[in-house]
């Protein structure tokens, strides 16, 4: 009994050293791991373009620039929408203004009346709040210079990623030459189908959660319908918090464009309700099965891919949990750690064994 104890502490210690370990290097490593991530994450995606293409006797450079192409256009696409409908909201300042400076003397008034701060109390905290924006804009300035960095790499990482995959998926294999080979395959391509479909399932997912935005948004009257509907889809594939973060900038950017509060609050009511169909409706049928992640971890694992490399940690948390839950889960020691990551109750298991025909 106390020798199964020290074996178990003795795993539970190394797989935790082993995770922490990774989380360290992710960390001071992140300005040069998360191009590549991101690099592999897209060229993974673009793979069955390039399979494609090269059956048709295409050469493979030439398959793999036009699966690039691809890619560059679509994300390209969405990148110049945004941007277009950014210079037309700028264009409406004066208005914006206008309605900001409302909004804010009947929120004086109303703090006036509840805390009974002075509008000179208010003017100097405001002015105390300015002064942290402005000591942290530096920061922020630095990590648009590195999202800029990891932008201009991408391209060339994609590129070179998917000329080389056969080469990659070779030296993974030789690498644990003492496991089967065909055991080493069937993790290489179980963890592809996974980011497969999880990629695919998010970009289907990213657009009908816009249309159903947009849909709500033109109802309700709002200014900037679909813009507001499509930066809220694109901040949708951060998990859990991206739909936070969209509803509080929407909410905002309809108070400085509608004299009445009511809408702002009737627009986060209309993302609350579609996040809420999209979790348990869109997500499961559109992403499918093979992303089986428990919900608890996975928050734990975005918070903590956002504590080491930013937004970027936030994407990537998910592919890396799904990764590591399909290794652990082909290692008999690890397999109860497969079990935790995973969204299957021991009865829900047990159930599924007993219910499983024999042979």
């Amino acid at each position: 009994m106390e020798r199964t104890v020290k074996e178990f502490l003795l795993r539970f210690t190394v797989v935790l050293i082993m995770l922490l370990a990774l989380g360290y290097i992710i960390y001071i490593g992140s300005a040069i791991i998360i191009p590549f991530a991101l690099a592999a994450l897209i060229a993974i995606l673009l793979m069955p373009v390039c399979v494609f293409l090269e059956k048709r006797k295409i050469p493979k450079v030439i398959s793999a620039l036009i699966a690039l192409t691809i890619a560059t256009i679509f994300i390209g696409g969405i990148l110049y929408f945004l941007s277009a409908q950014i210079a037309t909201f700028l264009n409406d300042s004066e208005g914006i203004q206008k309605g900001l400076n409302e909004h804010l003397i009947t929120l004086q008034k109303w703090i006036r009346t509840t805390f009974g701060l002075s509008f000179k109390e208010q003017s100097e905290m405001i002015g105390k709040l300015q002064s942290v924006g402005q000591a942290g804009l530096g920061s922020t300035m630095s990590s648009l210079s590195e999202m800029l960095f990891t932008v201009s790499l991408l391209p060339i990482c994609i590129f070179l990623f998917l000329y080389y995959r056969q080469m990659l998926k070779k030296f993974i294999i030789d690498l644990f030459a003492n496991s089967p080979k065909g055991y080493v395959a069937e993790v290489i391509r179980e963890s592809r189908g996974v980011i497969q479909n999880y990629m695919q399932g998010l970009i289907i997912e990213m657009i009908i959660v816009a249309i159903i935005n947009a849909t709500g948004f033109l109802i309700l009257g709002i200014k900037y319908p679909i813009f507001l509907a499509v930066f809220a889809a694109v901040l949708n594939l951060l998990p859990y918090i991206g739909m936070l973060i969209a509803s509080i900038f929407c909410a905002l950017i309809t108070l400085t464009t509608s004299p009445d509060a009511q809408d702002a609050i009737l627009v986060v009511v209309i993302l609350i309700i579609v996040q809420f169909f999209d979790n348990n409706i869109i997500m499961p049928k559109v992403v499918g099965s093979k992303v089986k992640l428990n919900a608890l971890l996975t928050i734990v694992a975005v918070l903590i891919g956002g504590a080491l490399a930013g937004v970027a940690g936030m994407f990537l948390s998910i592919p890396g949990l799904a990764i590591l839950k399909i290794i652990f889960d082909r290692v008999d020691d690890l397999k109860p750690w497969g079990m935790l990551f995973g969204d299957e109750t021991p009865g829900k298991v047990s159930k599924r064994k007993k219910s499983s025909p024999p042979g």
